[in-house]
């Protein structure tokens, strides 16, 4: 039971910690898809009519975090099937802690197309509309918060431990996006997207202040500035003394039409991308800023505000992990103890939720008509914090019947980071798949008796996107016998 318990967790620290990353991948960038033109609204396939259905053109589900591998949480053992985790032992969990950054990030993010168009014109335009479901999240936990929940009280006695850092922005919006893209001269396209945004739900947690003092009975004093703002199927209670009474998750949400109908929590953003042609079309450089934009919301909110000094009864999992105490138990305890805790203020005024910047810096160089190779930087901006990614690829592109390409991404503080996609066509329908991550070594854990589990050895980062789309028509560019153009490079 201990050993299961342990698993547990430790399968929730692997999970949680293995964060959702860009809106899109690096590898797609250089590739004939009309996906990339999420990335720089620029760029446009080689195909003149290009149509994606509700799904199956291309879920994208990044996950990622800056500072934990699946390596660091499932230890390999002595035996060639044996496998621990971090929590097996002090020693491993003190080194599972040692690795921990001050502040550990993750940003989970998922796209479902419901929509798709793409259609060129005589005069050089390209035109899209887009209908996006995408659900975002940023989360940022204290080293010092993951270490009193794991080790106990006992180590911070006496100290104050910041938690000033500690963020939480979760949100499900529906995008709806217009896409133009012209050619200016022979060298020069621009492209620009502005986009409308619906909200579907969103949880954001405004930390001004909060600090916690350990005392010398394990309890802890909370100085506490800050408000948790809740729209979409949530309804908090409160007593007559303030406290927090219940938080009611309502099931029939998201079944009612006016949920996703509704434009009562409505944004605007923009894309904006360019691409420059330079040495008779052998370079192609280019530059997008993407996902300019707020969301206002105003439908189902509360608002929860607490400012002052309260004495909480602690934060101590070890008991949990020592299998002394049930996990359910735990939490119905401190659940108990926080709505006891905080003094809450309860109001219901809307509030704003930026999205967070992506800053695209690319270069490729055509060997010939079909084979290219291209770096990439992206740059995501999330409040204070700014992720960077670093990709060196190898393109090949066969007209829009077959591309392929190998890519090298540095992020995550690791330098290992291999991926690739593949797109072909077949008549109408043009099949991809995309990784920017595929993990190269994996570890077998072994459950009890003859059960076991396979685990990627060194894995912090996932980003996939795969489907289908409905392609017609070949755009193809010739002139004086030069290699074929396509998104301002060759292929």
């Amino acid at each position: 039971m201990i050993y299961r318990l342990k698993y547990f967790l430790a399968c929730c620290f692997a999970i949680i910690f293995t964060g959702v990353t860009a809106q899109t991948s690096q590898i797609l960038y250089y590739m004939n898809l009309p996906q990339n033109h999420l990335m720089n609204p620029a760029l446009r396939p080689s195909n003149s009519v290009y149509v994606g259905l509700p799904a199956i053109s291309g879920i994208f589900v990044g996950l990622n975090n800056n500072f934990i591998n699946y390596s660091d949480v499932f230890h390999k053992g002595t035996k060639s099937d044996s496998v621990y985790t971090f929590l097996e032992s002090e020693a491993a969990t003190n080194d599972f802690l040692d690795k921990l950054n001050k502040k550990n990030s993750l940003s989970p993010q998922i796209t479902l197309p419901l929509l798709g168009i793409g259609f060129s014109t005589k005069n050089g335009l390209y035109f899209f509309f887009d209908i996006n479901d995408r659900i975002e999240g940023n989360f940022v936990l204290p080293g010092d918060l993951i270490e009193l929940a794991l080790k106990g009280n006992g180590g911070f006695v006496g100290d104050e431990i910041d938690l000033s850092s500690l963020r939480m922005d979760v949100k499900y919006y529906r995008e709806y996006g217009f896409t133009v893209s012209k050619e200016i001269t022979n060298k020069l396209r621009i492209g620009i997207r502005p986009k409308l945004f619906t909200g579907v739900f969103s949880n954001r947690f405004e930390n001004r202040t909060l600090g916690i003092s350990v005392n010398d009975d394990f309890s802890h004093t909370i100085n506490a500035d800050f408000t948790a703002n809740f729209s979409g199927p949530f309804n908090a209670y409160t007593d007559k003394a303030g406290n927090l009474d219940s938080l009611i998750f309502d099931e029939d949400y998201f079944t009612s039409f006016n949920s996703f109908a509704s434009f009562e929590n409505r944004g605007l953003g923009i894309d904006l991308g360019a691409t420059y042609k330079l040495l008779n079309d052998k370079v192609m450089v280019s530059a997008s800023l993407t996902d300019l934009g707020y969301i206002k919301w105003r439908r189902n909110v509360t608002n929860l505000t607490t400012k002052g000094q309260f004495v909480f009864n602690g934060l101590d999992m070890t008991n949990v992990v020592g299998g002394e105490e049930d996990f359910a138990d735990l939490g119905d305890e401190l659940l108990d103890s926080l709505k006891n805790t905080f003094k809450l203020t309860q109001t219901y005024d809307p509030y704003k939720t930026w999205l967070s910047p992506g800053l695209t810096l690319g270069g490729s160089y055509n060997l010939n008509k079909n084979v290219s190779f291209g770096v990439l930087s992206y740059s995501r901006f999330i409040g204070k914090q700014v992720r960077e990614a670093l990709t060196l690829s190898a393109n090949l592109n066969l007209s829009n019947a077959l591309s392929f390409s190998l890519g090298y991404t540095m992020q995550n503080h690791r330098a290992d980071n291999l991926g690739a996609g593949l797109a072909f066509r077949a008549g109408i329908f043009q099949f991809y798949f995309i990784s920017d991550r595929i993990p190269v070594s994996w570890n077998r854990i072994k459950l009890d008796g003859s059960s076991s589990v396979v685990v990627p050895a060194n894995w912090n980062t996932i980003n996939l996107r795969l489907g289908m789309n409905l392609s017609f028509g070949n755009k193809v560019s010739k002139k004086n016998d030069k290699p074929l153009i396509r998104n301002e490079q060759t292929f």
